[in-house]
């Protein structure tokens, strides 16, 4: 279809999907762990930020997620109080994509932490603090906000059996 000057209608511009990546936000006793990229990866270096991977083909998020974490930290599955699944985020590149990001929220009670390559050190700060913590990625608080986000309530009818 034409418009009436013989062209051809605009198209609305698509954004392109950079990838899919997986982002864990830790926490011990209510502090945060903020986690500085080491000089050896390509990307973020020397910034603050959560424990981050990309999306392997044949592998859920969720799954994902929980390697990122003991591949970056040395965690076990066992060594997490708890572990929620935040939501699915859109987030816009400064080359005019977006990276899909699945969420994460993990609690431990172990403080000391077994670095691999990818981080310098890492930091456990309490929510306060992190808008006065310096170099951080401009995605992080967008992160931080979905995966700590308090569980959606759900309203009903209770059922017998249903445990309290």
């Amino acid at each position: 279809m034409k418009d009436a000057y013989g062209r051809a209608p605009a198209r609305p511009v698509q954004k392109a999907e950079r990838g899919t990546v997986v982002a864990v936000v830790l926490t011990w006793h209510g502090r945060i762990g903020l986690f500085k990229r080491s000089r050896l990866v390509s990307h973020d270096a020397g910034l603050w930020h959560c424990v981050t991977g990309f999306a392997e083909d044949g592998c859920t998020p969720r799954v994902q997620a929980l390697l990122e974490l003991f591949e970056e930290t040395g965690l076990l599955v066992a060594e997490l109080t708890a572990f929620r699944t935040g939501p699915v985020l859109e987030l816009g590149d400064d080359r005019g994509g977006f990276w899909k990001v699945h969420t994460f929220h993990a609690e431990t009670e172990r403080r000391r932490l077994q670095l691999n390559w990818e981080h310098d050190s890492y930091r456990w700060v309490r929510p306060r603090f992190l808008v006065r913590f310096d170099g951080q990625v401009p995605w992080l608080r967008h992160v931080l906000s979905a995966a700590l986000a308090p569980e959606p309530i759900q309203l009903g009818h209770a059922h017998p059996g249903d445990a309290a």
